[in-house]
This record gives structure tokens, C-alpha cells and sequence, in this order.
């Protein structure tokens, strides 16, 4: 078996979140190289995606005391209770897509895996899923931001497929979410699925996973991206600025899949028929939003909040690659050490799909 000792060198190369902030807080430094303790793997960090939460936990935009947009939320705003659960714990390393390589195991893990390429699950479940308490990679604990992590055996799983490590890297948090989603939500073939903000990450994702299940897919975009949702499957395609209730007709959906929320949230209820379903894990329009009572209850609307994953998601994710049921958007890469750049890209929106960090 072997471990972090055989390496020559014991220090890495990594991003060190220091606290909330602007990019100032982005610390790309020499710190120690992790460990591999009991029941853990020390991975390689081949590639790793930018998500959201990277840049709404450093501005702690989860802070009940931010109501504004995420591209809103000014870097001067630094709440320190702006963690997932209430208090980061900076210094951190965030990244929670990691594609990696087994370098190494720890006290009884499998040593056959050394060398194996393989996804970590961001979201774990540490006491089992018939609970909902999470702890996610790069945001409770260290995360892909590095050269080298460590991780939970029973969280990484290997992958067999030709894409690149970074169109993997693409994969893990942005389409782990939405197969939550699309799961809690019970999609069946024909179903009609209205996809606000359906350019993002996960947006471009739920395309894909609703259209492999056989529904219906209506997607909302930019006039810009109107080709590419086209391409990744979406069978209806309507811009930002249409007028949603006079084009599609109030009760004309199944389901709204929605991380937009803001203003347009109470529009996505008229639009839900009876006993229709509103599925949300994000709110980068606004988290704050006006909810009409009667249209909840009258109209048997259900409301599900989605941030823990369920058990088959992610081994269906792997399924998926290794069978062509999905397809990467891989929309640009940086080194490691331009994460300021990727960020301010990724916040500009002008990209379909994902950014990755590729690290020296």
C-alpha cells in the first residue's frame, strides 16, 4: 500500500480561500500536501469545474442577509455568516468537481485502485440517506482547488470513457444537481418541463436529462444561445424577454425546474397545471421572491428544495457517460492560477456549459 510518504514532495500548489471577499481572497500558494487517512484516497487532481457556490460562499451570498442576484452581490459585501451552514470554515480550499487520479489509500482502502481515473461525489451523505445532512466537497472540507485531494473511498468512482479529463470535470456538481432534481421531481416520458436559465451548467444539464427520460422540454435563454440549446436537445426554445404566461397559457406545464428564482418565481406557479411540481436547488436571480398562497394551494402545486443528493444519482451520472447517454459542455479551461479569470468569465454568463481549472 502506499501513501503520501513515498512523495518526494510533501507540499502542493493550491487555491486558498481565505475568508469572504473579492478575488483578493483567491490565495494561490504552496500548502501541505493531504494525507490519506483510514478509509480515505489521496487523488491527483487532473481537472476541476467552477460552479456557483464557489463564488457565492467566498462573497457569502448565503447569508440571510443578502437578498440581491448572485452577479449582484458586490465583492465589498462580506458577511461571515454567509456559509451553507451559517460559518465557512476559511481557510479553505473550494473546488467541488473533481476529476482525479488514486495515488494513493489509506488504513482499509483497496490498493488495486491506485492508478484508476475516477469522479468524486461532491455531495456525501456521512450518515446514510435516509437522512438529509450533507457534507459537500470543497465547501465543509477540502476540496479540488489543489493539486492532490483527499476524499472518502465511497466517494470516488471510476470511470470508463475517452472524454478528456477536463469534459469530465464538467460532470459532478452541475449534473449531479440537476439529476437530483429531475429525479425528486418523478419526470415521466411526455411530461412538459419548463427550464428557466437553461445555458448554465445545470441548466444545460436538466436539457440533456430531461430528454433522455422522453419529456417534453421547454428551455428559456438568451437570444445568443438559442443554436446551442438547440443542439443539446431542447424541444421548444423561448427567450428571457418573452412573455411566458401569453405564449405557453397559464396551467401548461408538469413542472417547472427553476435555479432562477428572483422576480420571476411567482410567474412559474401560474404557469404549473394542477398537482404540478416546482423543483429548485439555486436562486441566482434573487433569493428572495413574492409567493401568491393561492396559487400553491389551490392549484395542489408542490414545492421541493433539492440540495441533498439521492442514493442512485450519481451512479446513474456514471452510467450515463459510459454508455453516450450524455455529452460534456466544456465551454473553456484555465490553469489554476488564473481562477480569478475563470471566475469573472463564469459571472459574465457569455459561455454555455462549464469552465474547468486545469492545475500545473
Amino acid at each position: 500500500m502506499q501513501n503520501t510518504k513515498d512523495f518526494d514532495h510533501p507540499t502542493m500548489l493550491a487555491v486558498v480561500t481565505t475568508g469572504t471577499g473579492g478575488y483578493e481572497r483567491l490565495d494561490y500558494k504552496q500548502v501541505p500536501m493531504p494525507i490519506a487517512g483510514p478509509g480515505e484516497v489521496l487523488l491527483k487532481v487532473l481537472a476541476a469545474g467552477v460552479n456557483n457556490t464557489d463564488i457565492n460562499t467566498r462573497l457569502g451570498w448565503y447569508s440571510p442577509s443578502v437578498t440581491q442576484a448572485t452577479n449582484e452581490t458586490a465583492d465589498t459585501l462580506v458577511p461571515q455568516d454567509g456559509g451553507w451552514k451559517s460559518t465557512t470554515p476559511f481557510p479553505l480550499i473550494q473546488g467541488a468537481d473533481c476529476c482525479g487520479t488514486v495515488v494513493a489509500v489509506g488504513a482499509g482502502c483497496k490498493s488495486a485502485q491506485i492508478g484508476q481515473r475516477v469522479l468524486v461525489r461532491p455531495c456525501m451523505r456521512e450518515h446514510g440517506f435516509d437522512r438529509m445532512d450533507t457534507v459537500w466537497l470543497g465547501t465543509d472540507f477540502n476540496g479540488a482547488f489543489a493539486q492532490f485531494v483527499s476524499v472518502p473511498e465511497s466517494e470516488v468512482f471510476g470511470v470508463q470513457c475517452d472524454w478528456s479529463d477536463a469534459e469530465l470535470a464538467t460532470i459532478p456538481c452541475a449534473y449531479g444537481t440537476a439529476e437530483n432534481m429531475v429525479q425528486r421531481a418523478g419526470v415521466q416520458p411526455g411530461m412538459r418541463v419548463l427550464v428557466p436559465g437553461a445555458s448554465g451548467g445545470v441548466g444545460s444539464a436538466l436539457v440533456q436529462l430531461l430528454k433522455r427520460r422522453k419529456a417534453e422540454v421547454i428551455a428559456v435563454t438568451s437570444a445568443s444561445k438559442i443554436e446551442e440549446i438547440q443542439k443539446i436537445g431542447a424541444d421548444r426554445i423561448l427567450t428571457r424577454n418573452t412573455d411566458l404566461l401569453a405564449v405557453l397559457g397559464a396551467e401548461s406545464v408538469d413542472i417547472v425546474i427553476d435555479n432562477v428564482g428572483g422576480p420571476g418565481f411567482g410567474l412559474m406557479l401560474k404557469l404549473l397545471r394542477r398537482g404540478g411540481r416546482y423543483v429548485s436547488s439555486g436562486a441566482i436571480a434573487g433569493p428572495m421572491v413574492s409567493l401568491d398562497m393561492r396559487d400553491l394551494y389551490l392549484k395542489d402545486i408542490a414545492l421541493i428544495g433539492c440540495t441533498a443528493w439521492d442514493e442512485p444519482v450519481f451512479p446513474n451520472l456514471i452510467a450515463y457517460i459510459e454508455t453516450g447517454g450524455i455529452k460534456p459542455l466544456l465551454a473553456g479551461t484555465y490553469p489554476l492560477n488564473r481562477i480569478a479569470d475563470a471566475q469573472r468569465d463564469f459571472q459574465e454568463k457569455r459561455h454555455i456549459g462549464k469552465l474547468v481549472l486545469i492545475p500545473d
